[in-house]
């Protein structure tokens, strides 16, 4: 199996390449600067929006953990868009990290929590777009996808206890009644789908035990 990884020099994205690797995955790294790799691995130097189906033909599983630079939020759609766009109607699998806005909140699923983020609180940009993005991912034809997020607070140096819930669309809380899991945790639930493969167009969610 062969894969490829996005965003490998951002928080998500560096502990996902890291799981891969420390399981001796096959993994190539997509990044805009190679220069900032800290490990060696084999990379694709190319910006995101470049990128065409046939860069991304020799891979089974396409990794997204882009994060959109602040102010310009509104690259969490555009760029999972372009990504949707080049794998439809291909065998590549599309793996998304994803954000925790775009969970029910509700037995009824008809709210979810962007729903209830004030606009002006400083990641609703982030939250909003990240959610919409989904909406549209959702309408793409042909595409072999799954949408992975984070419980509320994804917490970047949190520990690797290598135990985590995965779940539906909803947001689930742990046995302390806490809505979190670490990154690394995360990467190893993705890591595992990736190999699993058994939540293909689906959004499903992962919360610390």
């Amino acid at each position: 199996m062969k894969i490829a990884i996005i965003g490998v020099t951002g928080h998500a994205g560096s502990l996902i390449l890291k799981e891969a690797l420390a399981r001796h995955l096959d993994v190539t790294a997509i990044v805009r600067n190679a220069k900032k790799l800290t490990v060696t691995v084999p990379f694709i130097e190319k910006d995101l929006y470049d990128l065409t189906t046939e860069d991304l033909a020799p891979f089974d599983v396409v990794v997204d953990a882009f994060n959109a630079p602040v102010g310009k939020e509104e690259m969490h759609q555009t760029s999972l868009a372009h990504l949707a766009k080049i794998l439809a109607n291909t065998s590549t699998r599309l793996l998304v990290v994803g954000g925790a806005s775009s969970l029910f909140i509700d037995p009824e699923k008809t709210t979810r929590m962007i729903d209830q983020v004030p606009e002006d609180a400083p990641f609703y940009p982030t939250a909003f777009h990240m959610s919409q993005a989904l909406v549209h991912l959702k309408d793409t034809k042909g595409l072999r996808w799954t949408y992975i997020s984070p419980a509320a607070f994804f917490n970047p140096t949190g520990e690797r206890t290598g135990k985590y819930q995965l779940d539906d669309d909803f947001l689930h809380k742990n046995a302390q009644g806490e809505s979190v899991v670490s990154m690394a945790d995360y990467a190893i639930a993705l890591i595992d789908e990736v190999l699993a493969d058994k939540h293909e167009n689906e959004h499903v969610s992962v919360v610390s035990q």
